[in-house]
């Protein structure tokens, strides 16, 4: 009893000399959260302003019959598109609602006939298409109408179904992913001995039958290290890590090193460095040097903020749900082990899990559905996973960005269907008449 009342006055003066500061920590706490609630709605608000005034336009891409050029072609053409970085400053941020756009890069099977589409903002489809051209300067780009316009917005319904989900990476985006310099494209001097992961998902389109379709989206907007991201520093201490190296000590600064002298005396002499037999890097396995190679690869190209998906819809009559994997196939070429791969990401995968709290579960239904809904509007919509949040992407490099995404010529995939341009173009015959 005597604890009890001891305990109680303590708590009663305590409270009678510091409660007043309890109360402004405990106010400034809720209010800080309700100002960046405020500062995060009124930003959407404003992006989604701007964004109504933005007007985008699709291109599909009729590829060549013949491509004699390497995958690498392709990548010349991403390193292109990195001019359309154009970040917005302060007051085009916070009051016209400016953001950075990015473009959709899509194959689609629509009824087993494959296409090559990319999405951008109308201003920056002329620098799009020279860059295009530089490289494929025998493809044809047409503008055409959006192909997501052309079954119901309603989907799922009574009629139609799908099945979807958005990928993320096994390890940190630091680390690559297997590229197509991995399958010996530019080791074989004959096309037709070459090896193009790209092959399996476009043979893979041409079995998708009537009333279905399988639509591959990559969104990618260029980024800047140190501005948007910190992936090149993460692979560098990735590197620096496996390397074993050893963080080299700040140097101290003038006003540290004087209250040092006020307080011992004298400044701490440095420990004196350890030199070790065989370097560290003697050291390194063929697995480990393999690591550390990609990731310094994968640092020194320019970086795309990127997200990966895949819809595979169709008539309820003839919706397939196996078929959902014939994208599964076309993404599991890219992983390996020791460096990165890409997988289903489990937040989005349209399928939910039952959960031990047995009430949850009769919502589940609801859940698949609404999950559903919102994996079609990101995709139409050509927005990130977690939109209006940040998240769920990740960075990929120009070298990857060719490996999933490029123009295959008929001797490597010679799957049917695919769009071609069967006709060379050439020069116009000496002497024409010009009027």
């Amino acid at each position: 009893m005597l604890i009890s009342e001891s305990l109680s006055l303590f708590l009663r003066s305590i409270w009678q000399s510091w409660g007043w500061l309890f109360l402004i920590l405990f106010s400034l706490f809720w209010l800080f959260l309700l100002i960046k609630l405020c500062l995060f709605l009124y930003l959407w608000w404003r992006r989604e302003l701007w964004l109504r005034q933005q007007k985008f336009i699709l291109l599909e891409i009729k590829i060549p019959k013949e491509i004699l050029k390497p995958i690498r072609a392709m990548e010349n053409v991403f390193a292109g598109l990195c001019a359309i970085y154009d970040p917005p400053d302060w007051w085009e941020k916070w009051i016209d609602g400016k953001m950075l756009l990015s473009i959709s890069l899509e194959i689609v099977s629509i009824g087993g006939g494959p296409h090559f589409f990319i999405r951008i903002p109308e201003p920056n489809r002329a620098m799009v298409e020279a860059n295009i051209y530089s490289q494929y300067p025998e493809a044809e780009i047409t503008l055409v109408d959006d192909y997501t316009k052309y079954v119901p917005q309603d989907i799922p319904n009574k009629y139609w179904d799908l099945w979807a989900s958005d990928y993320i990476l096994a390890k940190d985006d630091s680390y690559p992913i297997k590229t197509y310099q991995k399958f010996e494209t530019e080791r074989e001097v004959k096309e037709e001995k070459r090896i193009d992961p790209l092959a399996g998902l476009l043979e893979a389109m041409a079995k998708i039958r009537p009333g279905e379709q399988l639509w591959v989206q990559i969104t990618a907007q260029p980024v800047r290290a140190g501005v948007e991201s910190d992936w090149v520093e993460r692979g560098k201490k990735i590197r620096d890590e496996i390397a074993r190296r050893k963080e080299r000590p700040k140097p101290k600064s003038i006003i540290g090193e004087v209250v040092e002298v006020l307080i011992r005396g004298k400044p701490t002499e440095a420990p004196p460095e350890e030199k070790e037999i065989i370097p560290p890097e003697m050291k390194l396995t063929p697995g480990e040097r393999e690591i550390i190679s990609g990731v310094e690869e994968k640092i020194s190209r320019p970086g795309f903020e990127t997200n990966i998906r895949f819809i595979y819809l169709g008539k309820t009559d003839v919706f397939f749900k196996p078929n959902c994997r014939l994208a599964f196939g076309f993404f599991a070429n890219y992983a390996t082990e020791n460096l990165n791969g890409l997988y289903p990401w489990r937040n989005t995968l349209t399928k939910i899990h039952k959960s031990w709290f047995l009430p949850l579960n009769l919502l589940l239904p609801r859940r698949l559905y609404l999950r559903k809904r919102r994996l079609f509007r990101n995709y139409i919509k050509r927005l990130p996973p977690l939109f209006p949040r940040t998240g769920g992407t990740f960075i990929f490099n120009t070298e990857e960005l060719a490996s999933l995404y490029h123009f295959p010529s008929r001797a490597v995939a010679a799957a049917p269907f695919v769009t071609r341009v069967e006709a060379k173009k050439g020069e116009a015959p000496p002497g024409l008449p010009v009027e």
